[in-house]
């Protein structure tokens, strides 16, 4: 591997997470290469939003290390970590329920803005050509996750789809490098899980790296080009999806028998 790929990867090295006496995560190392979409699966309490909230850190490991660009994670504050370019989604849709769709993603836009508190107040010219920008960058943002006929709509008379799609926006508009999504399917129907699906292409194919934790086993294997597995706190597998579905212990302990021949 280059030095400028080694740079552009997150990597995940002997992390572990304690709470009092109980080992949530057990020495988990993997990584997350730039330009691919990387599943991290697992049953129920296995540690996979553990995990996320360490990278992004909400959570301090107790041992271990999370590297981005050459700078430990670990170390960092969570609004420091997503300047990095490191962002994530939640379980739980998070908007601003009063505002119109097309304002959600522009006051989004405008935590990452550049105009100072002063130009702001006088409206210079480089202020008014910054407010352009960021309209025009949510335009585009909500073109690509499907809203652009929503954005005069409330975001809170959205369906519910329609507000995972909006806080997926949301998240875009922070000008991700690395963007974590925390079950992005759950509770979707499958015509808006295959929809999901496509978005999440899309947005890699901008350049984004995705790391995903998701339920939805045939949308993990369709769309992953590389998947980790965690069991009770352990990595017990990481490959491609089909090394994957073939993988006795992943079977054993998640997939079952069923799940076969599923990539495309």
């Amino acid at each position: 591997m280059s030095a400028a790929v080694a740079l552009d990867t997150l990597a995940v090295s002997q992390v572990a997470v304690r709470f009092g006496g109980l080992l949530a995560i057990s020495e988990m190392t993997f990584d997350v290469p730039q330009g691919q979409i990387v599943s991290l699966i697992g049953p129920n309490g296995a540690g996979k939003t553990t995990a996320f909230n360490v990278i992004t850190g909400f959570l301090r490991p107790s041992s271990g290390r999370v590297s981005y660009k050459g700078r430990d994670l670990t170390k960092l504050s969570t609004s420091e970590i997503a300047l990095l370019g490191v962002v994530r989604t939640f379980q739980r849709t998070s908007i601003f329920n009063a505002c119109t769709v097309f304002d959600s993603v522009v006051t989004a836009l405008h935590l990452r803005g550049r105009a100072e508190v002063f130009g702001a107040i006088i409206r210079s010219a480089s202020v008014v050509a910054e407010e352009h920008r960021l309209r025009a960058e949510a335009e585009d943002i909500l073109h690509l996750v499907g809203l652009a006929h929503r954005l005069d709509e409330v975001a809170g008379t959205l369906s519910y789809g329609e507000q995972r799609l909006l806080a997926l926006a949301m998240a875009l508009a922070a000008d991700p490098k690395i963007l974590l999504l925390d079950e992005p399917a759950a509770g979707l129907n499958p015509s808006e899980t295959q929809k999901f699906m496509e978005l999440i292409r899309a947005i890699r194919d901008r350049g984004i790296t995705v790391l995903l934790v998701e339920h939805d086993m045939h949308m993990v294997m369709s769309i992953s080009d590389r998947i980790v597995v965690l069991n009770n706190g352990q990595m017990i597998a990481g490959g491609t999806p089909l090394e994957i579905q073939n993988h006795p212990d992943v079977i054993r302990a998640y997939l079952g028998e069923g799940l076969t021949n599923v990539k495309g």
